[in-house]
């Protein structure tokens, strides 16, 4: 598969050959079997050309691997932990991948990263009890709320 990747168009098993020879010594015998096997799995189509095919790969690299990791992830009787050992055995740069694909899938929304929840703020210590306001109990209208809009609608 990775040579007719490579080529990125329909091949014949003589140019699949001839790539590979210039690597190590491999029949044309051997090369059809492959090719013809991988027709047989539904990895690669084949259009006659005379008395010869030519192959072309079903889908891309990655969609090849993407169904291999679907397949493994799908056959762990513990999802969640099979994803943490995965993203345990990346690099740094296979994380970022990661994340930069992450981003793609959820779309434009999500392409800034959300900010970090701000830390609650602390209350306020009471302010002490004047003449005006001892009558009522405590501050005049309550924490966070401007005293004269608490006196005009007669307090709460």
């Amino acid at each position: 598969m990775t040579r007719v990747w490579k080529w990125n168009r329909p091949v014949t098993v003589r140019e699949v050959l001839e790539d590979l020879q210039q690597e190590r010594s491999i029949a044309y015998t051997t090369v059809m079997t492959v090719l013809d096997n991988l027709h047989q799995k539904g990895w690669v189509r084949r259009e006659a050309e005379g008395r010869a095919y030519r192959y072309e790969a079903v889908s891309t690299r990655a969609a090849y691997a993407a169904a291999l990791m679907n397949d493994a992830w799908s056959q762990s009787d513990n999802p969640a932990a099979a994803l943490v050992a995965f993203f345990g055995m990346m690099s740094d740069e296979q994380r970022g991948a990661l994340r930069d694909a992450v981003r793609i899938v959820q779309g434009p929304e999500s392409a800034e990263p959300a900010p970090a929840p701000e830390p609650e703020p602390e209350p306020a210590p009471a302010e002490p009890a004047t003449a005006e306001s001892s009558g009522s109990g405590g501050t005049a209208g309550g924490a966070g709320e401007n005293p004269a809009s608490a006196s005009e609608g007669g307090g709460r």
